[in-house]
């Protein structure tokens, strides 16, 4: 059975990406060291980067000196280097396309589809990584210089209309951007960045490859060294996290609004991103553990897999400050989620089948039985000012009585509560945030392929947003505000095409004039021929013209008539080798005059007086013998 759901699961995830339907897979940011500041996509603030941040198409990343930092596409890792100034133009099911103004990253590539992109942009060219392998682009804008080293694998560099590739152990090397001039040469010996990505690397090949996830998952890599496997007789195989006794999914971390998705949770632990936004949670004997059902070969990411209970009566009748609680608890094992963003029933099939079989009609569903509502500490409340502000949840959590919220109304996978312009932003008690030099993220790029456009910012959505609490903007919405609200600076440029290869067109050549007399009856080409016979069959023709010299029409008139002639059905091979005899003949032998030819009446006579005066010769010797 367990076959069975993950081949159905990959036949539907060949259609990815249908109208309208968010991205399946987003970037992890899994690793942060020194200061790391983060732009959400629709406003112009840098706030303190986030661990398990979920970094979408329009996130800005700016890793200050000293620093660095490590993000994963699925089982795609990108470390990035201190001074590097780096975004993503576009992040769906088939393209990863980034932003490189300044600075150096590493792209390790394990899985590359065949109809999959992957596109660095820079200010000197666009590089489109071909296979899988190990790429490392630097951009050093004071030099005006890229270069793209390969450590494994195949690149392709794009600029000022031509296109030229990088092959393993070897750096592709770009100078200027409107005609940039290009070099090719071995790689370099390694420096501190390629020691510490190495490191990063061998540390995750040294770990188990995984069992009962998928590669493609982002945070499988640190399950082992945080919890335990074991196979569950009702859910198979599960895993549980080493925490406390009053541990409970959902409690420590923050909610963050994040398009197109909506409300997302930002979980605190290392190990917090995978048990959050795939498969289910569950509790038995006095403890949580994680399902994530059967392996697939790509699972399709959601926001938070949690359930909102209350309503704006429930949230009223609480107690509490901050314009009443939003209140929430994890989904448990074949329980169905329901997005608030607006998806096609293909999405809702994919995002649930790995764990909920069947799914065809989600909107019949009622008078569904939670199960982890009932389970003690598992619905945890916060104020709606708490929520929205992104202040961290562990801090800001009220107690509710049992009874409260388990007789509670279950309200959707997202809370009636619109987004303020602090629930993009990270709360974070330190304010000091490193923002990047003015013209780290001006500079122009140039792009392969055309990326989508700017995302709307946020003071243009935020009307639209109050209309419709906790559900983001639809498509048709944000084209329409797009129209309206002032276009962004435009900071990417479309490389010229490279020229089409045009293969030349056969040339006909009238024939020469040839040095034999071919005879009448010779066969001639059926004309047109294929341009490869013609081409193959040119330097037969050619080549006796070369070796042959022309002899002038008075040495044809004096060829003695015995001569034997060139058969013109011979093999142009043989007439090779017959013509040096007939050369080296014409230059051992002098040059002779030939006499005139007598009339036949002289030669007769010629020969009657020759007889006479052989006879008369004869005479004289007998009368002198005698």
């Amino acid at each position: 059975m367990k076959i069975l759901i993950g081949l159905l699961v990959l036949a539907a995830g060949i259609a990815f990406g249908d109208a309208g339907d968010p991205p399946s897979r987003v970037a992890r940011l899994n690793y942060l060291s020194g200061s790391v500041s983060f732009q959400p996509a629709g406003v112009d603030d840098w706030t303190p980067a986030t661990l398990n941040y979920p970094v979408s198409a329009g996130d800005q990343l700016w890793i200050d000196a000293n620093s660095r930092a490590e993000m994963h596409v699925g089982s795609t890792t990108i470390h990035i280097d201190s001074s590097t100034a780096s975004s993503f133009l576009n992040l769906d099911d088939r393209t990863v396309q980034m932003r490189l103004s300044q600075g150096s990253i590493y792209l390790r590539i394990r899985n590359l589809a065949d109809d999959e992109v992957y596109e660095i942009d820079t200010p000197n060219g666009a590089i489109s990584l071909l296979r899988t392998g190990s790429y490392r682009i630097d951009a050093d804008p004071d030099r005006q210089m890229t270069t793209i080293t390969v450590y494994g694998g195949q690149a392709e560099v794009t600029a000022a209309g031509s296109a030229f590739q990088v092959h393993a152990r070897e750096s592709g090397i770009l100078t200027g951007s409107d005609s940039p001039a290009r070099e090719s040469r071995a790689a370099g010996p390694p420096d501190n960045f390629d020691y510490w990505y190495q490191e990063r690397d061998n540390r995750e090949d040294s770990q188990p490859a995984p069992r009962y996830v998928s590669r493609e998952m982002p945070g499988y890599e640190d399950l082992d060294a945080n919890g335990s496997w074991r196979d569950d007789p009702d859910y198979g195989p599960v895993w549980a996290p080493r925490v406390s006794a009053v541990w409970a999914p959902y409690h420590d971390g923050h909610w963050r609004w994040i398009e197109p998705w909506g409300w997302t949770w930002i979980d605190d632990a290392p190990w917090g991103f995978a048990p959050f936004h795939y498969g289910r949670w569950a509790y038995a004997r006095n403890s949580w553990f994680w399902v994530p059902g059967p392996v697939v070969a790509r699972p399709v990411y959601a926001p938070a897999l949690v359930a909102f209970v209350g309503g704006n009566q429930w949230s009223a009748s609480i107690a509490i400050g901050g314009g009443g609680g939003v209140a929430w608890f994890p989904l448990g094992p074949r329980e169905i989620y329901r997005p608030a963003y607006r998806v096609s029933p293909a999405y809702v099939n994919r995002v649930n089948v790995v764990n909920v079989t069947h799914v065809t009609n989600v909107t019949t569903v009622t008078n569904v039985r939670y199960v982890n509502q009932t389970v003690p500490g598992a619905v945890t409340v916060v104020s709606r000012t708490d929520f929205t502000t992104a202040r961290p949840v562990s801090r800001a959590a009220i107690r509710v009585p049992p009874g409260l919220v388990a007789s509670a109304p279950v309200a959707g996978t997202a809370p009636e509560v619109a987004p303020r312009r602090e629930s993009l932003l990270t709360h974070s008690p330190d304010s000091r945030v490193a923002h990047p030099p003015a013209a780290a993220f001006n500079r122009t790029v140039i792009t392969k392929r055309t990326p989508p456009p700017a995302p709307v910012p946020f003071s243009a959505r935020q009307s639209a947003l109050d209309a419709n609490p906790g559900q983001p903007v639809d498509t048709g919405t944000l084209n329409r505000l797009r129209q309206s609200s002032p276009a962004p600076r435009t900071q990417v440029r479309q490389a010229a095409p490279a020229p089409a290869v045009v293969q030349p067109a056969p040339v006909y050549r009238a024939t020469p004039p040839q040095v034999r007399t071919e005879s009448p009856s010779m066969p001639r080409p059926n004309i047109p021929e294929r341009p490869s016979e013609m081409r193959r069959e040119q330097p037969r023709q050619q080549q006796p013209e070369r070796v042959q010299p022309e002899r002038s029409q008075q040495e044809r008139r004096t060829e003695p008539p015995s001569m034997p002639r060139s058969n013109s059905s011979e093999r142009p091979s043989e007439m090779r080798r017959e013509q040096p005899r007939q050369q080296q003949q014409e230059r051992v032998q002098p040059e002779r005059s030939q006499p005139q030819a007598a009339p036949p009446d002289q030669k007769r006579e010629e020969r009657r007086t020759t007889r006479e005066e052989r006879s008369n010769r004869q005479e004289d010797r007998r009368e002198k013998e005698k």
